[in-house]
Parts: C-alpha cells; structure tokens; sequence
C-alpha cells in the first residue's frame, strides 16, 4: 500500500519515480526543467522523483505515496492545487480559446487589477516566466537611465546580466559578466562601496530570509535616489503573497520597476512587469519586450480568478495566520528541546529552517531530515511555503513531526551519525560556488568611480 501522511512504518515505495527517472537519464538533461524540482533537491534512494496529482495542500506521487506539500510547485500554488474557482475559470476560458490573433480583454482586467492593487504599478506588461520580466526591467533600466552596471542581491533567474555571477556562467562573454556585482543583503555599506556614477539600477528580493534591518530598504530607496539608479523589487517571492501589494506596501518602501510571477496565477505560467510609467512607457518604441504567449488567456484567466479570490477571502492574512502558527511551534520545540543548531528565519508567510553553517556537513543533516519528513507524509525541503489551502490539522501534523524528527536529528548531531543514518544520497547545493558575489564592480582606469 501507498503511504499516507503519517508515520509511515516504512519510506515510500519509489518504483515507479525510479523507471520514469531512469527513462529521463538519456534524454534530459539534469533531467528536470526546474533545478529547484529536480532529484538532486532531494534525498535519492528515499524520496520520490515525480509527482502526479495535487488537491488543496496536498500531493500524490507515481507511486501513489501521500504528502503535505511546503514546496506548492516551488511558490506559485499561492491557494492551492486544483483550486476550484481558478479551475472554473480556466475550463471557461478554454471554451473559448487559449491563444488569439489579436489583444484579448483579460490583458486588460488584469492589467487594472494590478494597477489597482500594487503601488506605483502604473504600466504593465505580461509574459511567461520570472526571469523574462527581471531580465526586461534590467534592459528598461539601463535604457531610462543611459549606464550599464548592475547590482543585485538574491536569485534572478537564468539570463546571462544575473547567471554570470554563479559557476554555471559557462557561454556568456566576459564583457557581459563585468558588469553585474552583488552586495550584501542588510548591509548598507556594501552597497554604498559599490555603487557608482554607471550603475543603471540595484535589483533584490526585498525579503529571502533574514528581515529587513536598520532601515535597509528604506535607506536603499535614497541610496538610488541620490545617485540617479532605478531600484527593482523582484517579488517572484513576495508578491500576492506577503500583500495583495507585495513588498513595497508590506514595508512602505517605493520601487521603480517590480516584478512579479509565481502567486498571482495559481499555477499558471505568468509574469509581470510593472511600475513607473516615464520609464516603463520605453516599450513603446525603444526598448524591445514582446512575447507570442504575453497574452494568453488560460493564464491571464487564472490571474484574474486568483486575485478575486486573494481579495475575497484576504488569503496574505490567512497564509501569514498559518504560517504563524507553524513558526511559533517550531520555535518552542527547538527551545523546549534545547536545539541551538537549527534556526527558523523569514516571514510567516514562508519561513526556511536554517542550519547553523559551522556544524558538520549541514547538507548531510538537511538529508536526514527531509529523509524522516517523507516518512512521515511531508514533502519538505527546508522552506514552509504557505498556501491557502493549509489548514490547522496540517500544520498540527506538521509540528508533532517535525518534534519527533528533531530529537532524532539532535542524538544523531551528538552522536556523530547523520551520515551513516542516510538511506540515500546528500542533496546538492543550488550553486556548489559563486564569483562575482558580494564585491565590488571594477573601477575605471583613472581610478574614479
């Protein structure tokens, strides 16, 4: 028998993601098309490798194994798998056409329901996937603004102005590398020693999982003014999901361009960009962003019917409730268990359990741990990524979980045997190093910046 969300006498039965996994080997490389959901994420051997089915917040394997999911599709299940008002909508549409030969009326609805809901989102315009608008902003912003660096902060998708920065930067030119640099998240200084009088525009995730500090965000906002730089929220993250107006309403900070994709659509593959109309109305004539799939429909229905639902049943409210409510019994268990080793970070609407760096090999006891929540029916992966859809008796389940394998994982810490109580393989990191990160771009030949 498949198993359930319980404890489990035994790990799952993989078979079946094991054959389709193999089939794959040959043919894909990496053998997934999101890193984020592919085997190397996950404890192999232990963990299952394709999902099939979801309702509300939970999901089924090829195996028919059960879990609760605090991944929801990597973000953008923002109320949950086969929502049935966002499912409505899309079989409505689908009635009617997915792709047309001119403009449809969604691009419109959805564009007022942004600009309504999001501030300064004054322009809009859709497409596909996160790292088309953050790579359109950055183009928009070296355009508005006459300069070529950029400095950003977080992740930003694959394009080659942000991938340069890590060790998967093979095949773009070395021009192109120089110039994007990173700077440190909370650390004010670091943007200061960087910026400089050719930098088009800072770009971060206003939020990952430490809390703004110090006014950083805000000092950030008049670090760009002062020196004539665009700043760029990229909210895949926080967007319709911290606030109905992501996190520039949360923190009371205004950008100049915004990002959004992931939560606004369900499920759905779309993405915005946004924000001041002097720079964004350059996609007029001068700058370049078009996309066939900009404007379909299936997707631009499913936004629609989520935002509705976002501001009918004020779903950030709810998600934040939950994921408070998760936060708070992990803190006490790792106080009442005197675990100082594990960290939970972020705001309540996704938090990350973080492992102190300095233990040893803390991929290793990430392993554990996932390995022990698949036992239990939870699909984990160190985030707890909240949707509507996750009720008290998740999150109840959850917690009592997560205290067993906590006291598991502290005598396995003590005693030195996280390694030998593996039944797979260590997960990998995203990136196994970077260059470019946290340094400064480099100075003219005078010497000035």
């Amino acid at each position: 028998m498949p198993n359930t969300v319980q404890h489990n006498e035994r790990y799952p039965d993989i078979t079946q993601s094991n054959k389709l996994y193999h089939r794959a080997l040959p043919l894909i490389p990496s053998q997934t098309q999101t890193l984020a959901k592919g085997p190397g994420q996950y404890i192999k051997g232990v963990a299952p490798k394709y999902l099939v089915r979801g309702k509300g917040s939970h999901v089924w394997d090829a195996d028919g194994n059960e879990f609760i999911d605090y991944n929801m599709g990597i973000g953008p299940l923002s109320l949950g798998y086969c929502y049935p008002a966002v499912d409505e909508a899309i079989k409505e549409q689908l009635q009617n056409g997915i792709t047309f030969s001119m403009m449809h009326p969604l691009e419109v609805e959805v564009a007022e329901y942004i600009n309504a809901l999001v501030p300064h989102a004054e322009m809009v315009r859709f497409s596909k996937t996160g790292a088309d608008v953050t790579s359109a902003a950055i183009r928009l912003a070296r355009a508005f603004t006459g300069r070529n660096k950029v400095l950003c902060c977080g992740y930003h998708g694959w394009h080659d102005w942000y991938i340069s920065v890590t060790d998967r930067s093979k095949g773009i030119p070395q021009k192109i590398a120089d110039l994007t640099h990173t700077f440190n998240y909370n650390d004010i200084d670091s943007v200061i020693d960087s910026i400089d009088h050719d930098t088009a525009c800072v770009i971060l995730e206003p939020i990952v999982s430490e809390e703004p500090k110090n006014d950083f965000l805000h000092l950030l906002r008049e670090i760009c003014d002062k020196n004539g730089t665009l700043l760029i929220f990229d909210e895949m993250w926080t967007g319709f999901r911290l606030a109905l107006g992501g996190a520039q309403e949360y923190f009371g900070v205004k950008a100049d361009l915004i990002t959004f994709s992931k939560a606004i659509a369900n499920g759905m593959p779309l993405s915005v960009l946004t924000g001041r109309a002097d720079v964004m109305q350059l996609l007029e004539k001068d700058v370049f962003f078009f996309t066939t799939f900009g404007g379909e429909t299936l997707s631009l229905a499913a936004a629609k019917a989520t935002l509705l639902e976002m501001l009918a049943h004020q779903v950030p409210q709810y998600i934040a409730s939950q994921g408070k409510k998760l936060r708070t019994g992990l803190d006490t268990i790792l106080q009442q268990e005197d675990i100082s080793f594990l960290h939970c970070r972020g705001l309540d609407c996704r938090t990350m359990l973080t492992i102190d760096p300095t233990i040893n090999n803390p991929l290793a006891l990430k392993s554990l741990l996932q390995q022990e929540f698949f036992k239990r029916g939870i699909l984990w992966s160190g985030f707890h990524t909240l949707s509507y859809s996750h009720t008290d008796k998740d999150i109840d389940y959850t917690l009592k979980s997560y205290r067993e394998i906590l006291i598991y994982a502290k005598r396995a810490v003590q005693e030195d045997i996280v390694q030998s109580s593996l039944c797979g393989e260590v997960v990998e990191p995203v990136f196994r190093k970077t260059s470019n990160f946290h340094t400064k771009p480099k100075t003219e030949t005078d010497g000035k910046k």
